[in-house]
């Protein structure tokens, strides 16, 4: 089976050398670039609690003054993990998206009188900050990183694409969905596709690819990738 994987490489690795033990030819396209941004010093004595939404949410977070100790929620397992390597120490995982987060700091966050401390990216699909203060929490959302669309693809890689088109492509955001949207237009392969399985995290993703002919439309969790391959 031919998977195309389109998220930044470090990212994907792991993935790829896991679908490639198993036997799949893996083609990988790096959809988006990221950059740190800067944001206002952190007093982080102030929180009682940390929230990741993305590994880069991390990789790019000052920890210099940060108590690792402190509460952390994670979006998924890979963000986790992340967090960990990095030191943190008291980390709860929720299953790879932000509605189960939410309730996963519901359920387990207590101390009301300390604010949350919420890391993220400059675009995020749902608004976690709002929907908190909603549930009565104090919050504080601090932006770290930006996700810029790459414009310019190597054109041998276009040209194998367009010789064998992929069985399977996993999109994992609103922003990678824009810009897969926009490589299939600036490269004319427009009817390329119809042979060829899309997986999207969550519907507001695959919704932006709608107007693109494919095989079929999954949805998915991260984490799930090897087990959607034995539903194809």
């Amino acid at each position: 089976m031919h998977i195309l994987l389109t998220r930044p490489l470090e990212d994907c690795l792991e993935m790829i050398l896991k679908f490639k033990s198993l036997g799949h030819q893996v083609s990988h396209i790096p959809l988006l670039s990221i950059e740190k941004m800067k944001y206002e010093q952190i007093n982080f004595s102030e929180y009682g609690g940390i929230i990741f939404t993305s590994t880069n949410a991390v990789k790019f977070l000052d920890l210099n003054k940060l108590n690792k100790n402190i509460l952390c929620f994670c979006v998924g397992n890979k963000t986790e993990k992340k967090a960990r390597n990095v030191g943190f120490q008291n980390t709860i995982a929720a299953e790879g998206n932000v509605l189960n987060l939410k309730e996963l700091i519901l359920q387990n966050y207590e101390t009301k009188s300390k604010p949350l401390l919420y890391i993220s990216g400059e675009k995020i699909s749902t608004d976690l900050d709002k929907q908190l203060l909603n549930e009565g929490f104090s919050i504080k959302r601090i932006i770290n990183y930006r996700a810029q669309h790459n414009q310019k693809f190597n054109q041998n890689f276009v040209n194998e694409i367009k010789m064998n088109a992929p069985d399977l492509v996993y999109v994992y955001s609103q922003n990678s969905a824009s810009s897969l949207l926009n490589f299939i237009k600036i490269n004319q392969t427009e009817n390329l596709w119809m042979n060829t399985n899309l997986m999207c995290i969550g519907e507001k993703t695959s919704s932006i690819l709608n107007e693109i002919k494919w095989k079929k439309i999954f949805l998915f969790n991260p984490g799930e990738e090897e087990f959607l391959l034995y539903k194809i």
